[in-house]
């Protein structure tokens, strides 16, 4: 049994879902562990993580507009040191998730065909996101 960690950068436009598919597929491949389970974590309470569909974006856009009908800016929120976008954020970070457990086979995530793996920016400004990698397995 063996285990990597390591650590993914993105920078983001602002809010919406980014794709980061890739990134993390080229990081269990260099790993060279071929079964296992991968731990996606994202290091930001602002941002998260989702497995959305990779082919519609219409699909993507109709999620971004529910979780801003959710939890909009400019609902009189106490927070709101970073500006009107600030506890909204957090709030969109809480509903989803800050971590994803993949498994790994054939040295590479075990995604359905239609599934990929999105850093969901929740502030309008651009940010430099970190997502750590965790793999365990053989």
């Amino acid at each position: 049994m063996r285990q990597e960690i390591g650590e993914l950068t993105f920078d983001t436009p602002g809010q919406g879902l980014h794709d980061c598919t890739r990134a993390v597929n080229r990081w269990v491949e260099a790993t060279g562990i071929q079964t296992g389970l991968l731990t996606v974590f994202v290091r930001h309470t602002s941002a998260s993580l989702l497995i959305q569909e990779n082919a519609a974006p219409a699909a993507r856009r109709d999620v971004e507009r529910y979780f801003a009908k959710i939890a909009p800016e400019g609902a009189g929120y106490e927070h709101d040191d970073e500006g009107a976008d600030d506890m909204p954020a957090h709030l969109r970070a809480a509903l989803t998730a800050t971590s994803l457990s993949i498994p790994v086979a054939s040295g590479e995530p075990v995604l359905g065909t239609w599934q990929g793996i999105y850093l969901f920016e929740h502030r309008r400004a651009p940010h430099r996101r970190l997502i750590a990698v965790h793999l365990i397995g053989e």
